[in-house]
């Protein structure tokens, strides 16, 4: 590339004649023999028009003037003799024809810049594996706080003494107190364990760097090392700060499990972080909060006092915690009069802050395919049967015999929950087929519960298989399906409380 550049500037720049063009000497002997009828002069090439009607071009020295050469040569200007006209160009032509001429090498002055730039990317793509790839919330615009939190108390309770750290960490020094450098969040997927140290820095008011572990490790020996080493330097850079490592169990693993050994590159990974955390001093003002749902995995140095001090563990929320996340989810949005939120908090047990975001966010949704201008208690009761059972299956075709059926099926459920004295209230009944089930009856219960009596426990068995057999033996003549479950004389292998 650099060879044909070299040529093609060569060729540009020299001045070589062209192949048609006649000296200057011959025009002037052409003109003495009176053979000229009249030379147009443009800078130093001239166009000569012969008296028998030919035309053909020559070129000047530098300095010469073909009026001056004429003279000299004893040849008349003008009438009668040779006309000389001068069609000199513009001065926007003469830039044009500059810029002709430097074109090649503009062209590959470009080249060798674009050439060199890629080379200077290329090394910078190479030194930037070793960066980290955190991203860091500013301070100045805090989006979540302790009020978008809710149903999880106790875990709130905890990291407000992390805020109080971070706001006033002069209080706790005078008293000889040593600032936490790390809490462990551990929980189910869903429980709120980022939103939760997001609602720390904006609470602190201080910047926030959040990555995930799988970000540390690449395919370079190295690379996680390195990465560990620049999060940490522009965490004190930004000090004070809060670090937030999400599904720290991707390179905090217990140690010589893995299959490179001692060499493994998750292994560099974690000795960098042990490294890190233990060599904070005191005055950093920089706290680590990871976040795992798999803390049996973790490794024992990693969970030491003096690197993750504290553990915070968030469950899945109770009744007055799905209550208050509803809520905080449902501001906003315009919910009609008849939204009873205690209703749908206790029609969803085991839901976790995710699942309810995206309950409140399906009933939106339901609401806006039907035109409506607010939520109804119809789209709340839809999107809960949508995510435990999916959506209707109203292109299955059901015999109406197999309806009736399904229906003395339900209707069994519903009707031994209503006569024994210790079942939850019943809240619906349905036959639309959803998932694989042809119909469901759905309880209520008052509170969440959390341990089992034997009574009750038999009870329930008794109306989930029991009575339910019977309804449909009473009612189609013992043409039911039989049932998936324990038979009447085989007691439930259930743990009893």
């Amino acid at each position: 590339m650099i060879i044909v550049g070299v040529i093609v500037i060569f060729y540009t720049l020299m001045p070589f004649g062209s192949a048609d063009e006649e000296p200057v000497s011959r025009v002037i002997t052409l003109a003495k023999n009176n053979q000229l009828e009249k030379i147009e002069v443009n800078g130093d090439k001239l166009t000569v028009y012969r008296t028998n009607g030919e035309t053909f071009k020559s070129k000047l020295e530098k300095g010469d003037s073909i009026t001056s050469l004429l003279l000299e040569s004893g040849v008349n200007i003008g009438e009668p003799g040779v006309e000389i006209y001068s069609t000199g160009s513009s001065g926007l032509s003469s830039i044009f024809g500059l810029l002709l001429n430097f074109l090649p090498l503009i062209f590959f002055g470009g080249l060798i810049l674009f050439m060199m730039r890629q080379a200077q990317g290329s090394n910078n793509q190479t030194l930037s594996f070793g960066r980290s790839r955190a991203r860091m919330v500013p301070f100045n615009h805090p989006t979540v706080t302790f009020a978008d939190v809710a149903g999880v108390e106790e875990a709130k309770v905890e990291l407000q003494e992390i805020v109080e750290f971070l706001k006033f960490p002069e209080r706790f020094l005078a008293l000889g107190a040593r600032i936490p450098k790390g809490v462990l969040l551990v929980g189910p997927p869903g429980t709120g364990k980022t939103l939760l140290a997001r609602a720390v820095a904006g609470e602190a008011g201080v910047p926030f760097f959040h990555i995930s572990g799988s970000e540390f490790v690449e395919m370079f020996v190295g690379v996680g090392a390195a990465r560990v080493r620049d999060l940490f330097e522009q965490a004190k850079r930004n000090s004070p700060c809060i670090v937030f490592v999400d599904e720290i169990d991707a390179v905090g693993r217990h140690r010589g499990a893995g299959l490179g050994g001692g060499h493994d590159e998750r292994e560099q990974t974690l000795n960098q972080i042990l490294v890190e955390m233990d060599g904070f001093e005191t005055n950093t003002n920089i706290i680590v909060i990871a976040a795992t749902n798999r803390p049996d995995i973790l490794d024992p140095a990693l969970l030491r006092p003096g690197r993750f001090d504290r553990r915070v563990t968030l469950d899945l929320p109770d009744l007055a915690g799905r209550r208050d996340i509803l809520r905080v989810h449902a501001a906003g949005k315009p919910l009609a009069p008849e939204v009873a939120l205690d209703t749908v908090a206790k029609e969803t047990p085991g839901f976790s802050g995710a699942d309810l975001s995206n309950l409140v966010n399906e009933a939106a949704i339901l609401a806006a395919r039907l035109n409506k201008k607010s939520i109804f208690m119809s789209e709340f009761e839809e999107a809960v049967d949508r995510i435990i059972a999916g959506p209707e299956r109203k292109s299955r075709l059901i015999s109406r015999r197999e309806k009736e059926m399904t229906a003395y099926h339900e209707a069994g459920h519903a009707l031994v929950a209503w006569a024994l004295p210790h079942a939850d209230r019943v809240h619906k009944i349905s036959i639309v087929s959803r998932g694989s089930m042809g119909g469901h009856t759905s309880l209520l219960p008052d509170e969440d519960r959390y341990l089992w009596t034997r009574t009750v426990q038999h009870r329930q068995c008794c109306r989930v298989h029991r009575e339910v057999t019977v309804a449909e033996e009473q009612s189609i003549l013992d043409e039911s399906p039989p049932a998936p479950a324990t038979t009447s004389s085989e007691p439930p292998k259930l743990l009893w409380a």
